[in-house]
Protein backbone atom coordinates (compact mmCIF):
# COMPACT_ATOMS: atom_id res chain seq x y z
CA UNK A 1 0.00 0.00 0.00
CA UNK A 2 2.78 2.05 1.21
CA UNK A 3 4.56 1.59 -1.93
CA UNK A 4 1.51 2.37 -3.79
CA UNK A 5 1.19 5.73 -2.61
CA UNK A 6 4.80 6.02 -2.95
CA UNK A 7 4.27 5.33 -6.88
CA UNK A 8 1.34 7.87 -7.30
CA UNK A 9 3.42 10.51 -5.43
CA UNK A 10 6.53 10.12 -7.78
CA UNK A 11 4.24 9.94 -10.94
CA UNK A 12 2.48 12.77 -10.43
CA UNK A 13 5.84 14.89 -9.28
CA UNK A 14 7.02 13.89 -12.49
CA UNK A 15 3.89 14.84 -14.94
CA UNK A 16 3.80 18.10 -12.82
CA UNK A 17 7.66 18.66 -13.99
CA UNK A 18 7.10 17.71 -17.15
CA UNK A 19 4.19 19.86 -17.59
CA UNK A 20 6.20 22.75 -15.88
CA UNK A 21 8.83 22.21 -18.65
CA UNK A 22 6.38 22.30 -21.22
CA UNK A 23 4.76 25.72 -20.15
CA UNK A 24 7.88 27.01 -20.09
CA UNK A 25 8.53 26.25 -22.99
CA UNK A 26 5.56 27.51 -24.45
CA UNK A 27 5.26 31.69 -24.98
CA UNK A 28 1.79 32.61 -24.23
CA UNK A 29 0.75 36.45 -24.88
CA UNK A 30 -2.78 37.88 -24.12
CA UNK A 31 -3.94 41.13 -25.87
CA UNK A 32 -7.19 43.40 -25.20
CA UNK A 33 -7.79 44.46 -29.12
CA UNK A 34 -10.31 47.10 -27.97
CA UNK A 35 -8.04 48.61 -25.57
CA UNK A 36 -5.24 48.49 -27.41
CA UNK A 37 -6.66 50.35 -30.35
CA UNK A 38 -9.01 52.62 -28.11
CA UNK A 39 -5.41 53.71 -26.21
CA UNK A 40 -3.91 54.75 -29.30
CA UNK A 41 -3.13 58.06 -30.78
CA UNK A 42 -4.92 57.60 -34.39
CA UNK A 43 -7.84 56.76 -32.21
CA UNK A 44 -7.13 59.82 -30.29
CA UNK A 45 -6.89 62.07 -32.77
CA UNK A 46 -10.01 60.25 -34.80
CA UNK A 47 -12.36 61.02 -31.67
CA UNK A 48 -11.15 64.42 -31.79
CA UNK A 49 -12.08 64.51 -35.49
CA UNK A 50 -15.22 62.92 -34.58
CA UNK A 51 -16.40 65.20 -31.55
CA UNK A 52 -15.63 68.10 -34.00
CA UNK A 53 -17.99 66.87 -36.78
CA UNK A 54 -20.38 65.99 -34.66
CA UNK A 55 -20.28 68.95 -32.48
CA UNK A 56 -23.36 71.04 -33.95
CA UNK A 57 -25.65 68.04 -33.87
CA UNK A 58 -24.65 68.01 -30.47
CA UNK A 59 -24.74 71.37 -29.91
CA UNK A 60 -28.56 71.32 -31.20
CA UNK A 61 -29.54 68.64 -28.69
CA UNK A 62 -28.21 70.25 -25.69
CA UNK A 63 -30.11 73.07 -26.84
CA UNK A 64 -33.21 70.90 -27.01
CA UNK A 65 -33.16 69.33 -23.66
CA UNK A 66 -32.29 73.17 -22.44
CA UNK A 67 -35.49 74.00 -23.85
CA UNK A 68 -37.81 71.23 -22.70
CA UNK A 69 -35.98 71.81 -19.04
CA UNK A 70 -37.01 75.51 -19.27
CA UNK A 71 -41.15 74.72 -20.25
CA UNK A 72 -41.00 71.93 -17.52
CA UNK A 73 -40.04 74.31 -15.34
CA UNK A 74 -42.21 77.35 -16.35
CA UNK A 75 -45.11 74.54 -16.40
CA UNK A 76 -43.78 74.20 -12.47
CA UNK A 77 -43.33 77.87 -11.58
CA UNK A 78 -46.63 78.91 -13.33
CA UNK A 79 -49.25 76.10 -12.81
CA UNK A 80 -51.28 77.54 -10.24
CA UNK A 81 -51.98 80.64 -12.60
CA UNK A 82 -51.37 79.15 -16.27
CA UNK A 83 -54.73 78.79 -17.60
CA UNK A 84 -55.76 75.16 -18.52
CA UNK A 85 -55.50 75.29 -22.40
CA UNK A 86 -52.03 77.26 -22.12
CA UNK A 87 -51.07 74.17 -19.73
CA UNK A 88 -51.99 71.39 -22.38
CA UNK A 89 -50.29 73.42 -24.89
CA UNK A 90 -46.88 73.77 -23.29
CA UNK A 91 -47.28 70.11 -22.20
CA UNK A 92 -47.98 69.38 -25.99
CA UNK A 93 -44.95 71.27 -26.79
CA UNK A 94 -42.32 69.42 -23.89
CA UNK A 95 -44.11 66.22 -25.70
CA UNK A 96 -43.25 67.27 -29.12
CA UNK A 97 -39.60 67.83 -28.16
CA UNK A 98 -39.36 65.26 -26.52
CA UNK A 99 -39.85 63.24 -29.45
CA UNK A 100 -37.81 65.21 -31.41
CA UNK A 101 -35.00 64.89 -28.68
CA UNK A 102 -34.99 61.40 -28.84
CA UNK A 103 -35.20 60.84 -32.50
CA UNK A 104 -32.27 63.25 -33.13
CA UNK A 105 -30.51 61.32 -29.47
CA UNK A 106 -30.88 58.32 -31.54
CA UNK A 107 -30.04 59.56 -35.05
CA UNK A 108 -26.54 60.84 -32.77
CA UNK A 109 -25.81 58.01 -31.32
CA UNK A 110 -26.34 55.63 -35.00
CA UNK A 111 -23.95 58.35 -36.43
CA UNK A 112 -21.50 58.33 -34.11
CA UNK A 113 -21.78 54.34 -33.74
CA UNK A 114 -21.44 53.68 -37.53
CA UNK A 115 -18.02 55.99 -37.90
CA UNK A 116 -16.75 54.18 -35.05
CA UNK A 117 -17.45 50.36 -36.53
CA UNK A 118 -15.66 52.05 -39.35
CA UNK A 119 -12.61 53.54 -37.53
CA UNK A 120 -12.38 49.80 -35.80
CA UNK A 121 -12.50 47.97 -39.52
CA UNK A 122 -9.98 50.45 -40.89
CA UNK A 123 -8.19 49.54 -38.12
CA UNK A 124 -8.43 45.87 -37.91
CA UNK A 125 -5.41 45.23 -40.71
CA UNK A 126 -2.68 47.40 -39.01
CA UNK A 127 -3.79 45.79 -35.25
CA UNK A 128 -3.02 42.45 -37.04
CA UNK A 129 -0.02 43.84 -38.65
CA UNK A 130 1.33 44.63 -35.30
CA UNK A 131 0.54 41.27 -33.35
CA UNK A 132 2.25 39.89 -36.07
CA UNK A 133 5.17 41.83 -36.19
CA UNK A 134 5.33 40.66 -32.40
CA UNK A 135 4.51 37.25 -32.78
CA UNK A 136 7.73 37.12 -35.17
CA UNK A 137 9.88 39.37 -32.51
CA UNK A 138 8.64 37.99 -29.28
CA UNK A 139 8.61 34.37 -30.75
CA UNK A 140 5.10 33.58 -29.51
CA UNK A 141 3.36 30.31 -29.56
CA UNK A 142 -0.08 31.56 -28.96
CA UNK A 143 -1.80 35.31 -28.85
CA UNK A 144 -5.05 35.35 -27.12
CA UNK A 145 -8.16 37.91 -27.39
CA UNK A 146 -8.36 39.06 -23.36
CA UNK A 147 -11.97 39.27 -23.92
CA UNK A 148 -12.00 35.67 -24.45
CA UNK A 149 -10.51 34.57 -21.36
CA UNK A 150 -11.87 33.48 -17.81
CA UNK A 151 -8.08 35.06 -16.55
CA UNK A 152 -4.68 35.65 -17.60
CA UNK A 153 -1.77 36.75 -15.99
CA UNK A 154 -0.86 39.90 -16.55
CA UNK A 155 2.56 39.02 -17.28
CA UNK A 156 1.53 37.36 -20.32
CA UNK A 157 -1.05 40.93 -21.58
CA UNK A 158 0.81 42.59 -24.51
CA UNK A 159 -2.33 45.28 -24.64
CA UNK A 160 0.56 48.09 -24.23
CA UNK A 161 3.17 46.91 -26.49
CA UNK A 162 0.90 46.91 -29.07
CA UNK A 163 -0.41 50.12 -28.74
CA UNK A 164 2.75 51.09 -28.65
CA UNK A 165 3.75 49.97 -32.10
CA UNK A 166 0.25 51.10 -33.23
CA UNK A 167 1.33 54.52 -32.29
CA UNK A 168 4.63 54.49 -34.06
CA UNK A 169 3.31 53.02 -37.25
CA UNK A 170 0.86 56.25 -36.78
CA UNK A 171 3.58 58.58 -36.10
CA UNK A 172 5.39 56.93 -39.41
CA UNK A 173 2.31 57.53 -41.44
CA UNK A 174 1.89 61.20 -40.31
CA UNK A 175 5.38 61.32 -41.08
CA UNK A 176 5.19 60.28 -44.34
CA UNK A 177 1.71 62.49 -45.25
CA UNK A 178 3.48 65.41 -43.80
CA UNK A 179 6.79 65.08 -45.82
Amino acid sequence: MRFMTFAAVVVFAALTAVAEDAAAQLKIAVVNSDAAIGQSEEFKTFRDALLEEFSEEQGEIQTLQEAIVALQQRIADERDVMAEAEMREVQKEIENKNLDLEFRGKKFEKDVNDRQVEFFQTMTPKFRAVVNDLIEIERYDFVLERRQLLFANMKHDITAKVTEKLNERFTEQQAQAGG
